[in-house]
């Protein structure tokens, strides 16, 4: 290996490293990574910065600020409140913030889709007296999921997009990865429904057991 090559793999675990820490914000380690690249020489000073002025950077730098504008206008969160106000149990609430930011991430960033709700999310979570982190994994693996069916939804879609342009000439339009992208976010929102149904059901079916009675699948009472 070369001693760029060395280099920039030297760059790349200090900054994982940095992420894993966790005592400096993201944005600063990344800014702290290129600025080591620069100080090694295996970044030009004139290709520094040129990333910000790309497509992907515009285009997802807009949809930003629109996700920030929707944000504060609270029209998302006055329709959230509206829909949970008759909603108790902590399953239906997750099932609803989940499927709304998947939606939502399908029309927007999915990073501002979740920027939305999350306001949403602590509020039920301290009205349901539950951890919010039992609304907040589920609705960043749903914004995930709901990113892979647009163009905009997530960056790696326009990066794909812009290659098989210079390759083929032709990009992919708004909705090309609706078909794939929803079919992975419908059955993965099956797959987490079931598995909640499991785990009610699982208590209430123990407990509907009598102590001398058959055991749910017919075999011998319990000794």
């Amino acid at each position: 290996m070369t001693f760029d090559q060395i280099a920039a793999f030297a760059v790349l675990a200090g900054l994982m490293l940095l992420f894993i820490w966790g005592r400096i914000r993201y944005d600063l380690a990344a800014v702290l990574a290129l600025l080591a690249a620069l100080l090694i020489g295996i970044v030009k000073p004139k290709a520094a910065f040129s990333g910000f002025s790309d497509d992907i950077v515009i285009i997802v730098a807009s949809a930003l600020v629109i996700s920030a504008a929707v944000e504060r206008s609270g029209v998302v969160e006055a329709v959230i409140s509206r829909l949970t106000r008759r909603i108790s149990k902590v399953g239906s609430q997750i099932g609803l913030l989940v499927g709304s930011v998947t939606l939502l991430s399908a029309m927007v960033k999915n990073i501002g889709a979740l920027a939305m709700l999350m306001p949403s999310a602590f509020q039920l979570a301290k009205k349901s007296n539950a951890s919010p982190s039992c609304f907040l994994m589920p609705m960043a693996f749903g914004s995930l999921l709901g990113g892979l069916m647009t163009l905009v939804g997530t960056s790696p879609n326009i990066i794909v997009s812009r290659v098989r342009e210079e390759m083929t000439g032709e990009p992919f339009s708004m909705f090309d990865y609706t078909p794939v992208g929803a079919g992975v976010a419908a059955a993965v929102f099956v797959v987490r429904v079931l598995a909640l149904l499991r785990h009610w059901r699982g208590p209430r079916a123990r407990g509907r057991r009598s102590p001398g009675g058959p055991s749910p699948v017919g075999g011998p009472p319990p000794s």
